[in-house]
């Protein structure tokens, strides 16, 4: 379980809740008002104050390096520091059969590990780095706008391969304007005020997600 206790970030206001094992949690609200910046400051990318506990271990009681590898981010507009994909993929002895997995289930040709990322198409680059996050199974994910460069049939790809995550017990944050692919997946929702209003402080359950 991910527990957030008085989480500030800049000039928000402080948020408290908790996402358990198998439980997705959608952040809604108007560009501006915050979903990316708390879903950075949850992996501990960007500075922030409060406390932040996996499985009861509070963040500060890990490395930096272990808690990010547990409570993983995956970017709208990924990064890539190498010419290939695979040059930025961990280099494990089960990596490779892995990474065809995830890249089969996410309707992928297993040779665009090996193509110049310049060469790329936006949603394969969006498609790939969700493969990156997902391949070492960390605890938690963190998902900023994860279907927002994908046409229909890739976005149903992705939303089952999330729907696998959750069925595996992991907790799933996803900020995304897509308010289908929000009603599919979320159990709880996180409601965020515009930029001019105060942030309401706590998560506002809405019902459960269709099985």
């Amino acid at each position: 379980m991910l527990r957030v206790e008085k989480l500030r970030i800049g000039s928000l206001p402080s948020l408290s809740f908790a996402v358990a094992d198998g439980e997705c949690l959608a952040v809604e609200g108007p560009s501006g008002s915050g979903k990316t910046r708390i879903l950075r400051a949850i992996a501990d990318l960007d500075p922030n104050d409060g406390q932040l506990f996996l499985d009861g271990v509070e963040r500060r009681e890990m490395p930096a390096t272990d808690w990010r590898k547990h409570v993983r981010y995956a970017a709208a507009e990924p990064g890539w520091w190498a010419d290939t994909p695979r040059q930025t993929l961990p280099a494990t002895e089960f990596a490779d059969a892995r990474t065809l997995r995830l890249l089969t289930a996410l309707g992928l040709d297993e040779t665009l590990v090996d193509r110049q990322i310049s060469l790329l198409s936006t949603g394969e680059r969006q498609r790939l780095a969700l493969a990156r996050a997902l391949l070492d199974e960390p605890r938690v994910l963190l998902l900023d706008e994860p279907t927002a460069a994908l046409d229909a049939s890739a976005t149903e790809m992705v939303e089952e391969v999330i729907r696998f995550q959750l069925h595996a017990r992991r907790s799933v944050l996803i900020a995304s304007h897509d308010t289908d692919l929000l009603d599919r997946l979320a159990h709880v929702r996180l409601q965020l005020a515009p930029p001019s209003r105060a942030l309401p402080a706590g998560v506002a359950p809405q019902g459960r997600a269709p099985a």
